[in-house]
């Protein structure tokens, strides 16, 4: 009898555990409180409890369930769907509450509301929508900032008139810039895998209080997804594969993404590859555009060939795998232990602007060959974060990583036999301690330091294509050369009142360079760059709501940028027409930075936002013309080329506007738009006033979206505005092989568009399909700045499965 009851109660629990379903977050698998769950006349209810567990046997197999909370999309299914899923329900946030909550501005949790810096927050349902090629497409496609790109296997963004090195890259909080990130265009943020990102926030504006050098005009967040731990005692897993296709380089890509989880620990796994291949332009636009000829090497010459297709951008394609893999142990709620691995590696790709830029005698093509070798990114990341208790800290996290770059130059000049190469690898190690402290009234304090080391290797080769006998040529930088800092920042934010808030922040850095120049090749007047400076940044802004709908902001910042390796010691690096040799007596350069915002609601139905911005640069870092032992020009490679080198010869001063609008006009439709204008001028030495070289033209977007539940479609327009001759940049002047000839026969670059369209369907909860349409009139256009000509008419196909 005693057995009979074991055997009765144990089917009773059973059928009970059976039917309880467990609600989580679908980015942090983390539960969902007080969500709402009833059937279609609402007789029956049920609320998920502080795990997200609730039991649903008052339901019927087949009765049709909703699932409802105020911040997140609602969801429909019937028991025997969720039963086929685990009992496991994942909802998605609805956009206007992913908003509401940012890590960037003082490394911790804070309400969006509450800061008076523009933050643009791009989300993991955004980012799924739209199937961005690279994490470069993944920032174009916000229509917040602008992107340049030489080749195919690039993507430098440009922020309020800055660019380069004057911008910071971080992952996962980690400091992805180096000691040799140049003021030349960077390619960098391709290698991280779009597909392992849960969010990305853009800082508008410097940084430097959190982020220290280089965080002048901006900073770009990219948080990983994070290996999630198991609600109970059992071990669950989840994963993601995702196939996408895009006609106008015939991409395949392949994506896979697993984690297993139990109560304390879990594991993610995430591998991406992707196959380019020759990006092929559009029809309707400027002849110059086209590719008509391109080189091969045969019977040991080289030789012009006629282009099939001048439409196709020979050779432009190249490949690239990414692997993240991560760790979590949460032993308990006080602590969390998270470690962090990441690869990306790319092929061979061509420097595309290189390729086409015509012979010295104007006929042909100057180059036979001009490529980057493979880029390399490694970075293991530890992080360690604990909850309260403290005497002087509510929380605090340290984070120390290893990272590895690698990355080399090959070019062989036309009919020459020698290919000239330089190679670098970048050691960095960072360690990061960050404080946040809650407990002082209204007050709220982040604090920490920050120590980062780099050291770059690098050396220089000439090889003989036709014998293969290699020789050392002189190498891109000092090598051993090393870059370091060390930083203390205060951050601190307070609520004067509900809709009233102040945010200040203080920080002190200072850089050390130490770089000995070989002297082998080069009679440099010099032996080292031996370079030790501090800096004090500072912020102050506020965020006030006047009214309800109403939000008034502004912010005053000083951002800095301490010279790198690049700057002091770049070795004899060819431009075209000229030749960049090192400069060790440099100094930091600062910026001043003022902002206004306002933000607008009008009845929940539209919402306005605006900002305006200046920004001033003192001894600016630019390229400007020098003397090598007494000479303005010295033969190089064969040519006669002019002597710059990198100085404090410029001010520099930035302004601009940026707006955007959302329109909700019903519960389907809505609009969507942003535009930005800037302007910036560089004032030289002695007066001279010219266009500020990374200072975008106006662009913008115009959107149509259109969703429910099953089908999400997004009908959108982009323009760029023209930079006529007289707007560009004294070095982009020269670059007439990129641009396009005005009616004087002057390089400019016009205005363009583009119509797209986006669309996503849900085949079920696990099997979503996507098909969009790029550049829908099949318009031959480049954006500002760039070597690559954009795709023509691009169809893109996506399949993504989720078990």
């Amino acid at each position: 009898m005693g057995r009979l009851i074991f055997f009765f109660f144990s089917f009773v629990f059973s059928a009970s555990v059976a039917q309880e379903v467990v609600v989580l977050d679908a980015e942090s698998h983390e539960p969902i409180v007080n969500v709402v769950i009833y059937n279609l006349d609402r007789s029956k209810t049920a609320l998920s409890d502080v795990n997200g567990k609730c039991n649903l046997s008052i339901f019927e197999k087949n009765e049709r369930i909703t699932f409802k909370h105020l911040s997140y999309e609602i969801y429909r299914s019937s028991k025997s769907q969720i039963e086929r899923r685990r009992n496991h329900i994942f909802l998605t946030m609805k956009a206007e509450q992913l908003d509401e909550v940012v890590m960037s501005v003082s490394k911790w949790e804070q309400q969006k509301k509450d800061i008076p810096n523009k933050v643009a927050v791009i989300d993991a349902r955004s980012i799924a929508f739209g199937n961005p090629q690279t994490s470069a497409d993944l920032l174009q496609n916000s229509g917040k900032v602008f992107v340049q790109k030489s080749q195919l296997g690039g993507g430098s963004p440009m922020i309020r008139g800055f660019a380069t090195n004057r911008l910071l890259l971080s992952v996962d909080g980690v400091r992805m810039n180096n000691a040799i990130f140049r003021g030349g265009n960077i390619q960098n943020v391709i290698s991280i895998d779009p597909y392992s990102i849960k969010n990305t926030e853009i800082i508008f504006g410097p940084g430097s209080v959190i982020y220290g050098s280089d965080a002048i005009g901006g900073v770009m967040n990219f948080y990983t997804k994070g290996a999630f731990l198991s609600q109970g005692d059992s071990l669950t897993y989840a994963g993601n594969a995702n196939y996408r296709f895009a006609s106008a380089n015939t991409e395949n890509t392949f994506h896979f993404d697993f984690n297993l989880g139990k109560k304390k620990w879990a594991l993610l796994t995430s591998v991406s590859y992707n196959d380019f291949g020759d990006l092929i332009m559009g029809s309707h636009g400027p002849d110059s555009y086209l590719r008509p000829m391109y080189v091969i090497r045969e019977d040991g010459m080289d030789r012009l060939i006629e282009n099939p297709n001048p439409r196709k951008q020979v050779t432009s394609g190249y490949n690239q795998i990414n692997v993240l893999q991560k760790a979590r142990y949460r032993p308990n709620h006080m602590w969390d232990f998270s470690l962090g691995t990441y690869f990306s590696q790319t092929s061979d790709y061509d420097r595309y602007d290189r390729l086409v830029r015509p012979g010295r005698d104007g006929y042909g093509l100057r180059s036979a060959e001009w490529y980057y070798g493979p880029q390399k990114w490694f970075m293991g990341n530890l992080q360690v974060n604990k909850k309260g208790n403290g005497n002087f800290y509510d929380a605090f996290k340290v984070t120390t990583a290893y990272q590895l770059f690698e990355e080399s130059r090959n070019d062989r000049a036309f009919q020459d036999v020698e290919l000239f190469s330089t190679k670098e690898k970048v050691s960095s190690i960072t360690t990061n301690l960050d404080f946040e402290n809650k407990r002082i009234g209204k007050l709220r304090l982040y604090y920490g330091g920050e120590y980062l080391f780099n050291k770059v290797r690098s050396n220089g080769s000439v090889a003989n294509i036709e014998t293969n006998e290699v020789s050392n040529a002189p190498s891109r930088y000092p090598d051993g050369s090393t870059w370091q800092t060390f930083a203390a920042y205060t951050n601190a934010e307070y609520k004067a009142s509900p809709n009233f808030t102040l945010l200040s922040g203080l920080r002190y850095s200072h850089v050390w360079i130490d770089a000995v120049f070989d002297k082998s090749f080069y009679p440099f007047p010099f032996d080292d760059a031996d370079l030790s400076t501090g800096a004090l940044t500072g912020s102050l802004g506020f965020s006030w709501f006047p009214k309800a709908d109403l939000q008034l902001t502004w912010n005053a910042s000083t951002g800095f940028r301490a010279p790198n390796i690049d700057d002091v010691g770049k070795i004899f690096d060819s431009e075209p027409g000229s030749v960049v040799v090192p400069n060790p007596e440099l100094e930091s350069e600062y910026a001043y930075n003022t902002e206004i915002g306002i933000q607008k609601n009008f009845k929940d139905k539209v919402m306005f936002k605006g900002a305006a911005f200046y920004t001033y640069l003192v001894d600016a870092l630019v390229r400007r013309d020098f003397q090598y032992n007494g000479q303005t020009q010295i033969d190089y490679k064969g040519e006669l080329s002019n002597v710059q080198a990198i100085q404090n010869a410029a001010k520099a001063y930035v302004y601009g506007f940026e707006f955007g609008l959302e329109a909700f006009l019903s519960e389907n439709l809505s609009l969507a738009s942003n535009l930005t204008l800037t302007k910036g001028i560089e004032e030289d030495s002695d007066g001279t006033d010219t266009p500020g070289r990374h200072v975008a033209p106006t662009f913008g977007d115009f959107h149509i979206v259109w969703k429910n539940q099953k089908l999400h479609m997004d009908l959108f327009f982009n323009y760029n505005g023209e930079i006529s001759h007289d707007d560009l940049a004294l070095s982009e002047r020269s670059k007439t092989y990129i641009y396009d000839a005005d009616t004087n026969g002057n390089p400019y670059s016009p205005s363009w568009y583009t119509l797209n369209l986006r669309s996503k369907y849900t085949i079920s909860n696990a099997l979503k399909a996507s098909l969009s349409f790029e550049n829908l009139t099949d318009q031959r256009y480049r954006t500002y700045s760039s070597g690559i000509v954009a795709p023509g008419l691009n169809a893109i196909f996506g399949i993504d499965y989720t078990f």
